[in-house]
């Protein structure tokens, strides 16, 4: 071997080991492209956010704001799918107040022996016979003072066309027959458009809707009479176990309550048609019984139904005797309706139903605005049960100074039922509760 190649071949050996390791590292930088991202992990510290960054009042107002949307939207689709089908809901809700109030009848005949069936089929049969006495009692009146009334009514218009004559408007006789040729143009152009006949369909399909909701009303306050507990006992059984105490109990003080009301309506529908009604006999305004009847179905809206019904005994004293006992009839009117306001209403229903005058004439409203006339009937009566169902759910708390035992106790004897085994106690001990921490 020349000396040199030996010199060179240390130097040799370290050039391949350099290589060598260049080449090695090059292969793990080539395994470590190809090899699978590993995700780096991120060790974070405490959070900077508090609920200090939010206002306290903030974050308590947006709680509130979005379950109330949750249960205002609740509340619309409920009030949508009763508006479907208010032909049945109606005539079920008037079912339910006829039964409030007969109810006591059907206790009466049972405790005597009376089968509960037997008993149910003979108020509503009876109910039956005092309408169609009625009935029968009003028509015979208008009919017999329809004629007289019908003159009235010509002598009056002529009385009118001849102030018109000779009053201030001095109007001739060619400008009334123009008004009149007008009116009556009006209706026949109204007549073309096919109006009448749609209207008289209306009228055909109302008619049909009545008939049906008067069998529903008879079915339906049948067995609210005859089967009533065992119906609200299949109601209480769909709600979740846990709930079925609190539900059966505000159940039962909604009926008090709902009892109370009818009572207490019923008593006062009855003053406002005697009293209107001897108004009317004294100053001899024909219709008397007719308008004894009307107002005393008006008088079921509260504090404003008796008063539209007696407009209209003003209206048939203005148009068969004149303003004069028109004015009468109006003094009389108002007459009832202050003792309806100021002695009937603050003693029954302050006293039986608790419900403010204010929050009356809101339910009225919102009734008349959901359901019309009907609603404005049942607006009143559902106020009152919701009234009494949130301050018996709110005894439960240590809000409010009045004892709800006392209070219960207090409805049991107005409605003159102390028997526990027919009336059980609405509210347990308070030592029978359950506490949160026990049910949690």
């Amino acid at each position: 071997m020349p000396p040199d190649a030996a010199e060179s071949h240390p130097e040799h050996e370290s050039r391949l080991a350099q290589l060598r390791e260049r080449l090695a590292e090059s292969r793990a930088a080539l395994r470590r492209d190809r090899a699978p991202a590993v995700p780096a992990v991120a060790h974070g510290g405490p959070s900077n956010f508090s609920r200090a960054q939010v206002p306290w009042a903030l974050d308590l107002a947006a709680a509130w704001s979005w379950r109330f949307i949750v249960i205002v939207a609740a509340g619309l689709v409920v009030l949508k799918a009763l508006a479907m089908f208010s032909v049945i809901v109606l005539p079920v809700v008037v079912a339910l107040l006829i039964s409030a109030l007969t109810a006591p009848l059907v206790r009466l005949a049972t405790d005597v022996g009376v089968p509960r069936a037997i008993a149910a089929l003979g108020v509503v049969i009876g109910g039956i016979g005092v309408v169609v006495l009625l009935l029968t009692f009003v028509s015979a009146q208008v009919a017999n003072g329809a004629s007289d009334l019908a003159d009235q009514v010509v002598a009056g218009l002529g009385e009118v066309e001849d102030w018109l004559k000779t009053g201030p408007l001095n109007a001739s006789e060619s400008q009334i027959n123009a008004y009149i040729q007008s009116a009556q143009d009006a209706i026949t152009e109204r007549s073309k458009d096919g109006e009448i006949l749609a209207q008289v369909s209306e009228v055909g399909s109302t008619i049909g809707h009545v008939v049906a909701g008067f069998f529903i009303v008879l079915f339906s306050t049948y067995f609210f009479l005859s089967d009533g507990d065992r119906i609200w006992a299949w109601l209480v059984r769909l709600a979740p176990r846990a709930a079925r105490e609190r539900v059966d109990s505000s159940g039962r003080v909604a009926w008090v309550s709902l009892t109370q009301f009818v009572r207490a309506t019923v008593i006062v529908a009855l003053v406002d048609a005697l009293g209107i009604a001897i108004v009317a006999a004294i100053l001899g305004v024909p219709f008397v019984l007719a308008i004894g009847v009307l107002v005393f179905l008006g008088a079921f809206v509260p504090m404003i139904g008796a008063t539209i019904a007696g407009t209209v005994a003003i209206l048939v004293a203005l148009v068969d005797q004149g303003p004069i006992t028109a004015l009468l009839m109006l003094g009389g009117v108002i007459l009832v309706q202050q003792i309806e306001g100021h002695i009937l209403q603050p003693f029954l229903m302050g006293r039986w139903v608790s419900v403010h005058p204010l929050a009356v004439i809101v339910a009225i409203g919102c009734g008349v605005l959901v359901a019309g006339i009907a609603g404005a009937l049942i607006a009143v009566p559902l106020a009152a049960t919701v009234n009494a169902v949130v301050q018996h759910l709110a005894s439960f708390t240590d809000v409010g100074d009045d004892d709800p035992e006392e209070e219960l106790e207090e409805d049991f004897e107005e409605l003159g039922a102390d028997d526990r085994e027919e009336h059980p106690d609405l509210r347990p001990e308070p030592d029978d509760h359950e506490t949160p921490q026990e049910t949690s």
